[in-house]
């Protein structure tokens, strides 16, 4: 499974049908228009994209090895993207939420913090810089 794409991502027919699972959490990371008080008008991702798809096959697989998953997945969107668009997808699926909650958690905040993609903003005054990254948070390991 891909999971990089240079393609649009649309939260269309995603859901699973699995009979065993009770709880379903999808999280959107959309592109919002501000940054630390700069105006947005788009964003850039860039990444190691074989490097990258690996990676976040190998956190799926330890958040499935972490909780009785029935589904999870996570899909990043790499190339020009403008506000209101979506940037990453975490679906997660288990018996009972609890788990789907805690791992998707687990896995966006590990891509963000682990994985080689960079995001590049550009601002309404012309200017644009390299995110800085996020805060990796331990407590929801």
């Amino acid at each position: 499974m891909d999971h990089i794409t240079e393609n649009r991502i649309e939260i269309t027919d995603i859901i699973p049908s699995l009979p065993s699972m009770g709880g379903y959490v999808l999280f959107a990371g959309i592109v919002r228009n501000i940054n630390e008080g700069k105006m947005v008008t788009h964003l850039e991702y860039e990444a190691y994209s074989e490097m990258a798809n690996q990676m976040i096959h190998s956190i799926i697989m330890d958040s499935k090895n972490k909780w009785d998953l029935q589904y999870a997945n996570c899909i990043h969107r790499l190339g020009s993207l403008n506000v209101g668009e979506i940037a990453v997808i975490v679906s997660t699926g288990s018996v009972h939420r609890e788990e789907a909650y805690l791992a998707n958690r687990y896995i966006i905040d590990r891509v963000k913090h682990e994985v080689p993609i960079w995001k590049k903003e550009y601002f309404t005054d012309g200017s644009s810089e390299w995110s800085k990254g996020c805060v990796h948070d331990t407590n929801h390991e």
